[in-house]
């Protein structure tokens, strides 16, 4: 499986890519450097994407390998919300059905953050979980770049 790293503000990321696809974004530097057109694109497009947060980009994503059916309904919508806006754990599960915890395990298990906008999604009292290698503070540095605004904001 090949994938690319890159250095980012938040520290390096990792794209992984199988079948022409994105698959998965982690955070760390990957073992295999693999530059493929995908993949050399999406790290070029995250580059420019930390210094402009409106930047438009789509690649394929591959979520087939990951998740339940609920899980991806669940990532989808999270594509669906615009840069610099936020929508409570609540607001998404009274939207697709569900409970908020099912949505925050949806979130959770996000095999391509970022890319697949979980960050954006929020608790009425904070910024809820956040599974990045810095948690929280890695989610509302993100946030605070997209110029949304949140729950604890400063």
């Amino acid at each position: 499986m090949p994938q690319l790293s890159l250095h980012s503000p938040l520290g390096p990321l990792t794209l992984s890519e199988e079948d022409g696809a994105i698959i998965s974004l982690d955070w760390g530097w990957g073992r295999d450097q693999t530059e493929t057109p995908l993949l050399s694109q999406a790290c070029s497009w995250l580059d420019t994407w930390f210094d402009d947060p409106a930047a438009q980009g789509a690649f394929p994503l591959a979520m087939a390998p990951f998740g339940t059916a609920y899980q991806k309904k669940v990532w989808a919508a999270l594509c669906a919300i615009p840069v610099g806006q936020t929508v409570t754990y609540g607001a998404l599960a009274a939207q697709l059905g569900g409970s908020p915890q099912s949505i925050g395990q949806a979130v959770g298990r996000n095999p391509i953050p970022i890319l697949i906008p979980c960050h954006r999604v929020v608790s009425l009292q904070g910024l809820g979980g956040y599974s990045g290698d810095g948690g929280v503070d890695d989610k509302a540095w993100l946030l605070t770049l997209e110029g949304a605004d949140f729950p604890g904001k400063n």
